[in-house]
C-alpha cells in the first residue's frame, strides 16, 4: 500500500500526529529539565574563566610594562651618574666663573634627574607589587572556578549519559512525526509552542475548558472539536485544541455515588414541588 502524502492526511490524522509530536517534545523537555540549571552554571563558569584569563593576561602585560619602565629608568640613572662624574672632573679644569656655573647647573640638573628616576622606580615598584597581588588573587579565583567547572561538567555528563539514548530515540521520533505534518501547520505549531509558557502547543479539552489556559470553551465549539473537521485553536491562548479521546485520555464519568446524589436531589425537588401544589389547592 502506498504511503500517504502529507496533503492526503485527514484533519483527525493531522491532529493525532501533532499531539504525538507534542508528547515526544514534552518528553525531551522533561529529560532536559533533569539537568536543571547545570548547563547555565557551566556556561557561566566558562564565561567567568574566560574573563579571568583575559584579566590575568592584562595584569601580566601591565607588570611587564612597569618592569621595562624600571629598567629604562635605571639606565637613565646610570647615564646621569656618568654625566655627573664627568662634569665633576671638568670642574677641576675650569678657566672662568661662567664655565664653573654652567657645569654646576648641569651637575644639579643631572642629580634632579636621578632623584626623579628613583621616584619613578619606587612608584613603578609599588604598582608592580599591587598588580602582583591582583595577579595572585585572580589566579587563585580562576583555579577555584576551574575546579568548580570540572565538577559541574562531570555532573552534567553523568546526567546526559543517563538520558542520551532515550533522548536520541525521541529525536528520531520527532523527525518522523514532523515529516508527516505539512510545513505550514508545523511552523504554526512550533510558533505556538515557543510562545506557550509550559511549551504546550496542543492541548485537549478538560472539564469543558482549554487544557492550556483553563478558560471555558462554549458547547458548540466543543462539538466542533469532537467532529475533527477542522483545526481549532483556543481563542484565549492560541493553542491547538483536540478532544480527550483523540489524545487517548479517558474522560472521567460521574461515579455511582454522584449519580445517586443527583437522583436524590431531583427527587427532593420533585417532592417539594408536589407539596407546594397540594398546599395551594
Amino acid at each position: 500500500m502506498a504511503k500517504k502524502e502529507i496533503t492526503d492526511l485527514s484533519v483527525e490524522e493531522k491532529l493525532k500526529a501533532l499531539y504525538q509530536l507534542q508528547s515526544a517534545l514534552s518528553e525531551i523537555d522533561e529529560k532536559r529539565s533533569l539537568r536543571g540549571e547545570l548547563p547555565l552554571e557551566v556556561q557561566d563558569l566558562e564565561d567567568e574563566i574566560e574573563g579571568l584569563s583575559i584579566r590575568i593576561e592584562k595584569i601580566r602585560t601591565e607588570i611587564d610594562e612597569f618592569q621595562k619602565a624600571v629598567s629604562q629608568k635605571k639606565a637613565e640613572i646610570a647615564e646621569a651618574q656618568a654625566s655627573v662624574e664627568r662634569y665633576k672632573t671638568q670642574l677641576n679644569d675650569v678657566k672662568n666663573n661662567r664655565e664653573y656655573d654652567t657645569l654646576s647647573k648641569e651637575i644639579e640638573f643631572q642629580s634632579l634627574e636621578i632623584e626623579l628616576c628613583n621616584k619613578k622606580i619606587r612608584e613603578a615598584a609599588a604598582r608592580i607589587s599591587d598588580r602582583e597581588a591582583d595577579l595572585k588573587a585572580s589566579e587563585e579565583i580562576i583555579e577555584e572556578r576551574r575546579n568548580d567547572l570540572e565538577m559541574k561538567k562531570n555532573e552534567l555528563d553523568e546526567i546526559m549519559e543517563e538520558t542520551r539514548a532515550e533522548e536520541e530515540r525521541l529525536k528520531i521520533k520527532v523527525k518522523e512525526l514532523e515529516a508527516k505534518i505539512e510545513p505550514r501547520l508545523l511552523m504554526s505549531f512550533k510558533r505556538i509552542r515557543k510562545n506557550a509558557r509550559n511549551g504546550l502547543g496542543v492541548v485537549y479539552v478538560q472539564r469543558d475548558a482549554c487544557g492550556g489556559c483553563f478558560n471555558k470553551i462554549p458547547p458548540q465549539r466543543q462539538l466542533d472539536i469532537k467532529m475533527h473537521k477542522k483545526i481549532i485553536v483556543c481563542e484565549y491562548c492560541g493553542r491547538i485544541l483536540i478532544d480527550p479521546e483523540l489524545a487517548g485520555v479517558k474522560t472521567e464519568k460521574p461515579s455511582a455515588m454522584e449519580d445517586k446524589k443527583k437522583t436524590r436531589k431531583r427527587a427532593i425537588r420533585k417532592t417539594a414541588k408536589t407539596e407546594e401544589s397540594e398546599t395551594e389547592a
